[in-house]
């Protein structure tokens, strides 16, 4: 690799750290930046799911505000997302990926739906659990499967998966957008980095483009928070549900 090819990574790599970080599209700069270095699609995804721990180590470093009190429930949809991803990973090292790649525009395009229906949804749980007498259960338990379909997704191919999870997650809370993204940050993570380990020993990584990305990614992420702090929640999310739809378009015409 030579040093500007290094370099461009680099940079694709801060600007995949802060769209991962803010939105959960890290991919959208990544997984072409690394097609474009002349890699092959499968080659490019697992070198993207590895330089993507740097994002996740980032994120969390400066999200410890939003994180302060999160600790029983981040650990609980870790460690259901991770279990997706191990699944996921195993998926990839044992099948051809071109069917799987054909639905994921249209899971992407999926989450982008959810995130611009989220206050919807909220109303129309809201009004269900109003008019049930029954008590409600705990939040965990609903988003087992959902947490663990985008874990196992992640895991697979991984692009936009950050959507994905902060669509299912923004349904079923009313917590502010940041503590939401946050969270998003370590549960999408989680499933990367169980992926990331299988990779490591058994899939074709790039390992000097996975460490320029981890490199930009690494700044990036940590910068992402501090953004979505002082962005108003609304705006964000459309422009999250917008970017989202582009990647889907992109990975549908490529």
């Amino acid at each position: 690799m030579d040093p500007f090819s290094g370099a461009l990574l680099v940079v694709a790599g801060v600007a995949a750290g802060l769209a991962g970080s803010i939105a959960g599209l890290a991919s959208l700069c990544s997984y072409p930046a690394l097609l474009a270095f002349g890699l092959p699609p499968v080659a490019a995804n697992v070198t993207n799911t590895m330089a993507m721990f740097a994002n996740t180590a980032g994120a969390a470093a400066a999200s410890r505000p939003e994180l302060r009190g999160q600790g029983r429930r981040v650990a609980r949809l870790v460690a259901v997302a991770a279990a997706g991803g191990s699944l996921g990973a195993a998926l990839l090292l044992s099948t051809p990926a071109e069917a799987f790649e054909f639905v994921v525009p249209w899971l992407i395009a999926l989450g982008s739906v959810l995130l611009l229906a989220r206050d919807r949804l909220r109303r129309l749980a809201e009004e269900r659990a109003a008019r049930s007498a029954a008590p409600r259960r705990p939040a965990f338990l609903p988003l087992a499967a959902p947490v663990a379909l985008v874990g196992l997704y992640g895991g697979y191919f991984g692009a936009a998966s950050g959507v994905l999870m902060l669509a299912v997650l923004c349904a079923a809370t009313t917590e502010p957008l940041p503590v939401t993204n946050a969270v998003k940050n370590l549960v999408t993570g989680a499933a990367n980095i169980t992926a990331a380990v299988a990779y490591a020993f058994l899939a074709p990584v790039h390992w000097p483009a996975a460490a320029a990305l981890s490199c930009g990614c690494l700044a990036g992420s940590w910068l992402g928070p501090k953004v979505v702090r002082r962005l108003p929640e609304r705006p964000l999310r459309y422009a999250i549900a917008m970017a989202g739809f582009g990647l889907a378009l992109y990975l549908r015409v490529i």
